[in-house]
Parts: C-alpha cells; sequence; structure tokens
C-alpha cells in the first residue's frame, strides 16, 4: 500500500508541471509557469545542506565587477574579424604611432653636433620641453619623428646647424596607460610602452589566473566611428592566443584600452553523484553524460532515469528531466543534451 502511495505521488508531481517531451521518453522540458511548478519541489529532494550550498555556491560565482558588466552590456560588440573589417590598420603597429605626453621621458641624438645630444629630457606636464639654442618647444601630442622634423628645423632656421640629423627615443613612458582586470594575477593600471600588444599586457599583469579563468578575453577601447570617438568592445579567443595558435587576437594596446579577462562561467552537479560541487564550463560543448563524468559518475542509489536539469532561459525556468541510462545503454547518444553555464543539475536518489 505504501509503495503504490509513493507510485501515485511521482505520477502526480510530474503532472503537476506543464511538459513539453521531446525525443520520446528520454527528454523532457517542463516550463516553470506558475507556483505550483516552481523548481522548489526540485530542490527539495536534497538535503537541506546541499540546497545551502546551492545557493552559496551561486553566490560566490556572481563576483564580476557590476560596472563593468553594464559597460560591456551595453558597448557594440565585434568579433575579431568583423573589427579587424572595420578597422583594417588595427592590427599594424608603429613606433610612430605613440604620441608623448607630459612626463614622458626622451633621448635627443643630434648626429652632426653630439654636445647638443641630451639624455633623459622630462616632457613637462603641459608638455613641453627645453633645447640649446631652441628654447621651449611644445611636444605634446607630437610622435618621435614629428619631434624629429621638428627640432631639426629650428636647428637649420636658426642657422645653428647647415643640416641637422635628429633621432628622439622614448625612454620612459608615462602619458599612456592600460587596464587589465579580471582572472589575472595582478590586475591594475599600467604605463603604455611601444609596440605593446595584448600579449605583454597579460605578462606584465603576472599571467593569466587560469584557476579562475575562461576561455575568452575582451578589449574596451575607443575607436572613431563617423567622427566621433565611441567605446566598442572586442572579444578575442584568450585560449587560442596563449596556445599561439591566433597571432592575429594579439592586437597593438592604445592609450586608456582595457583588457578583460572575464571569471570562467560554471555549472552545478548535486545530488546522487560522486563529487557534487561547481564546475568551470570551459569546453564548448558540454553534455549532461560528459558533466555526471565530470562529477565522478552516479552514486549506487542514484535515480538515473530521473537526472534534472533547472535552467533559466530568458528569464523563464525550466526543468529538463533526462534518461541518462537510455543514452548511454539504449544507443540514443544524439539526445545527450547539452548542458549551459549557470545549469543546475540535480540527480536524485532512486526510491529502489
Amino acid at each position: 500500500m505504501k509503495i503504490m502511495r509513493l507510485i501515485l505521488i511521482m505520477i502526480m508531481s510530474g503532472l503537476l508541471v506543464g511538459a513539453c517531451t521531446t525525443g520520446g521518453d528520454v527528454v523532457q522540458i517542463r516550463t516553470v509557469s506558475d507556483s505550483g511548478s516552481r523548481s522548489d519541489s526540485v530542490y527539495s529532494s536534497l538535503p537541506e545542506s546541499e540546497r545551502v550550498r546551492i545557493a552559496e555556491l551561486k553566490k560566490n560565482m556572481k563576483t564580476e565587477d557590476s560596472g563593468l558588466t553594464k559597460i560591456i552590456k551595453g558597448t557594440a560588440k565585434y568579433s575579431l574579424g568583423e573589427y579587424l573589417a572595420k578597422y583594417p590598420n588595427a592590427a599594424r603597429i608603429s613606433a610612430n604611432d605613440y604620441k608623448v605626453g607630459g612626463q614622458d621621458v626622451i633621448d635627443i641624438t643630434v648626429y652632426e653636433e653630439p654636445d647638443l645630444t641630451r639624455k633623459g629630457v622630462r616632457i613637462s606636464v603641459n608638455g613641453y620641453i627645453s633645447f640649446p639654442f631652441i628654447g621651449k618647444l611644445e611636444v605634446q601630442g607630437l610622435s618621435t619623428s614629428e619631434i624629429e622634423g621638428l627640432i631639426s628645423r629650428k636647428l637649420v632656421e636658426g642657422n645653428y646647424l647647415l643640416d641637422a640629423h635628429v633621432a628622439v627615443d622614448i625612454v620612459d613612458f608615462k602619458n599612456k596607460k592600460f587596464i587589465v582586470l579580471g582572472s589575472i594575477n595582478s590586475p591594475g593600471t599600467y604605463p603604455l610602452q611601444a609596440n605593446e600588444r595584448v600579449l605583454d599586457a597579460v605578462s606584465r599583469a603576472g599571467g593569466v589566473d587560469f584557476a579562475n579563468s575562461g576561455k575568452q578575453a575582451m578589449i574596451i577601447r575607443y575607436e572613431e566611428i563617423e567622427g566621433n570617438k565611441e567605446r566598442i568592445v572586442v572579444n578575442l579567443d584568450l585560449s587560442l592566443l596563449l596556445k599561439g595558435g591566433d597571432q592575429m587576437s594579439n592586437l597593438p594596446l592604445h592609450d586608456k584600452d582595457l583588457l578583460y579577462i572575464p571569471k570562467a562561467e560554471y555549472f552545478f552537479m548535486m545530488g546522487q553523484v560522486k563529487n557534487t560541487g561547481s564546475y568551470p564550463y570551459r569546453e564548448m560543448e558540454i553534455t549532461i553524460v560528459e558533466a555526471i563524468s565530470m562529477a565522478g559518475g552516479f552514486t549506487e542509489i542514484a535515480a538515473r532515469k530521473r537526472t534534472r536539469i533547472v535552467r533559466m532561459e530568458n528569464g523563464v525556468e525550466k526543468i529538463i528531466e533526462v534518461n541518462v541510462d537510455a543514452i548511454t545503454k539504449s544507443g540514443k547518444k544524439g539526445q545527450d543534451v547539452k548542458i549551459l553555464p549557470g545549469d543546475v543539475i540535480i540527480v536524485p536518489e532512486s526510491y529502489f
């Protein structure tokens, strides 16, 4: 009698949730649409300690900077290919592209007159330097080649030299900066040096925090769009770049660039698996069978035919019930369900 009552309860609980069934008896998708079909009923099959743990794990995963998240969400996004198609010169780098500013330090060499050579000339906050015979020169916003031409021209025009060949080198960059945030060992603001690229920024910031990083990186920068400076986001394949397989992603850095390495996304394994907890979502595709394998497999008392995925999609909560035995033992691998970041996989205890 008790067994019959239990079976009846199980049947009724299934009917309480409006279900749309796909793949026969292998996968059932139930949309949570009213108070009588909340996922709370799914979580209730777990011990209190595991319900608390799920809440804590989800809370700990939400550690991204909310302000940065809002910036990214409201900004035009480009894949690398789209970005380079729109800005074909973005992958080109030249020492002459750097524009000096206040507090930068330069060396000035005059080949025809070594006595005029000056080492360690610091540009004033207002963008000026002093040079023999010439006096005060405004160099703010000039490239090294433009400064060379300016000094050479002034020396000749003042009849100090008949011909002047000048070389300018930047030895200390103080004016331009970039920021590195996210899953990086030493996040912060760094002075931008000439010819620096994405991998240089990663190196200077102490390298990637691989324990918490995902596979992607973003550059948030300003580009000129129809005559106006607008903020954009360029998505990069960090994993491929670090492996040396995508050098096009190793873009030159710009002044005020923000290199952001998002934290890894996670899914959660609970119930009757050997290793419950959160798992980083690093692969392009993870199926429920693979997820269970990552968690050490089922326990001996697992309800293999009633494994559930609790998922949020576009603000709607869904419960996906999967017959894992049918996938692994009945040759229905084509119906193996793909896991998404944020999924909570719950394996209930078998009643028999």
